[in-house]
């Protein structure tokens, strides 16, 4: 029994002291931040009209047939010399997508824009596949990428491209994600946080520091040199996107990162299909990091600093590990009462930081920023329950080299109009269901004795755990049948509904 009690404290204790780790990394980002926030903001140099460069705009997509037009119109739209831009619609789709987009590049042809579909209709690689395949294909000397559900504004290009002439050393450039349907329900709204503090307070911090930032896959622009020099889109992970900046970076390119400039795009409306996309960044980024660990230590042109902190960025979804074994280990810390070392308060209290990181996420971009605090509490409930899901994907992402692409669903829903009950592209209960299930009762298990023994603090989290958990199976059973709960996995179902007839 001794020994039992032992591991549990010795447990507690590593587990406390992990995610007090990742409270420290998440504070020095913060101190960076606060230190470089008044700094301007990089401005486009002026650059004359005959010396603008050719530019090719990818757009790579898979059955996206609610928001396709909106993203090719917008895109025409770009304030660009015509004869210096082409548009390349990297289409991988198996549904009715191709037809609207043939029929949308059909009409901005008879208007004078240069733009052409590439079909595969045996997509090998995902999405970096599809951006390989365009890149050979391409005339221009950068490259701008837009996943389907984006809306950037006309002047994107110039506020981008005239950067790359300025700097002969840039090689990626990224831009802010805005939000089409921020306040479209709680689920929306939390997810916000997170990408308002990732895009503002992460993002600043680490580009005005000196540290290494990470491509977000769209809503930027490359040197096409960078690319190939850093040896190009590789699907052996499935976040190629971060792959290629930390090669292009460790081959000597620079990144610079433009809070100023934002380009709106829809945000998840399910929690399922948040889960779903973050279990696919979750274990790509442990591919990444198994991938290029070594490299990054043994990199001469990293620094120390540069090393930890990106290692740190690599391993930051070991978190949702930590939040899953914090549960675990509640209730057998009630039922035998080890005893902990005097320093569990002071890690409890250094672990208890990282929320503040949503807070100044949204007093840089909000006046009315305590309005948008008040989706925490949703944040919470989304961040436990993907912890399960997370470790899987973990654990997926340190033993396979890449993968299925699962591909988040969109529905063009914009501010709080939209629907996406009845509609295509519905999601189906993932391998982590039935895990969650069984999670969750054990949370409420806890909660139960928690409040016989009167363990207040217990109760809270079990309360927490209980709720997140069950807003993720939730999620998947309000859209299929409960029947259907424990079939095999599939990502979503592209089927006719009486709404798209």
């Amino acid at each position: 029994m001794q020994i039992w009690i032992t591991l549990i404290e010795y447990l507690y204790t590593v587990t406390l002291a992990g995610m007090a780790l990742y409270a420290v990394y998440i504070s020095i980002l913060m101190v960076l931040y606060l230190w470089h926030r008044r700094e301007p903001l990089p401005q486009p140099p002026a650059v004359a009209e005959e010396m603008l460069p050719y530019v090719t705009v990818q757009l790579p997509l898979r059955n996206e047939r609610y928001v396709v037009q909106r993203l090719l119109n917008a895109v025409a739209a770009f304030d660009w010399p015509r004869e210096r831009l082409e548009i390349q619609v990297l289409d991988d789709s198996d549904d009715d997508t191709t037809a609207l987009v043939q029929a949308e590049v059909r009409r901005l042809q008879e208007q004078g824009v240069t733009i052409y579909m590439l079909h595969r209709e045996h997509p090998t690689g995902h999405k970096a596949g599809a951006l390989a395949e365009g890149l050979r294909q391409a005339r221009g000397e950068f490259i701008a990428i837009f996943d389907a559900d984006f809306a950037p504004p006309p002047d994107f290009l110039r506020r981008t491209v005239p950067h790359f002439v300025a700097d002969a050393s840039l090689g990626m450039v990224q831009t802010r994600w805005g939000h089409l349907n921020a306040d479209y329900s709680m689920i929306t709204k939390a997810q916000t946080l997170i990408l308002d503090a990732h895009f503002t307070v992460e993002h600043i911090s680490r580009n005005r520091s000196g540290l290494l930032i990470n491509f977000n896959g769209t809503g930027g622009v490359w040197r096409r040199a960078a690319i190939e020099s850093a040896g190009g889109w590789q699907a052996d992970t499935l976040t190629e996107d971060l792959d290629l900046s930390l090669r292009a970076q460790m081959a000597g390119w620079h990144a610079l990162y433009l809070p100023q400039v934002v380009c709106p795009a829809e945000v998840p409306p399910l929690a399922a299909a948040f889960k779903q996309q973050q279990y696919r960044w979750a274990k790509g980024a442990a591919q990444v990091l198994r991938k290029l660990g070594a490299a990054i230590l043994r990199s001469p042109r990293l620094t120390r600093r540069q090393k930890v902190m990106v290692l740190l960025q690599l391993s930051a979804y070991a978190t949702q590990s930590l939040f899953l074994m914090m549960i675990v280990l509640s209730l057998p810390m009630m039922l035998y009462h080890p005893h902990l070392p005097g320093i569990i308060p002071f890690l409890g209290a250094v672990a208890s930081i990282p929320p503040l990181l949503y807070v100044l996420g949204q007093i840089e971009l909000y006046r009315d920023w305590p309005r948008h605090i008040l989706a925490y509490p949703g944040l919470m409930l989304l961040g436990v329950g993907l912890s399960w899901s997370c470790t899987l994907a973990l654990l997926d992402g340190f033993l396979h080299w890449g993968g299925e692409f699962v591909r988040t669903p969109k529905f063009r829903l914009e501010g709080r109009s939209g629907r996406w009950q009845g509609r295509r592209y519905r999601l189906r209960r993932d391998k982590a269901t039935r895990g969650e299930i069984f999670i969750g009762l054990y949370a409420l298990v806890t909660l139960w004795l928690a409040i016989y023994l009167r363990q207040w603090p217990v109760v809270a989290y079990s309360a927490i755990y209980a709720l997140g958990e069950g807003l993720m199976v939730a999620s998947v059973l309000g859209q299929r049948p409960l029947e259907q709960v424990f079939r095999p996995h599939m990502a979503y179902v592209n089927l006719p509904t009486k709404s798209d007839r």
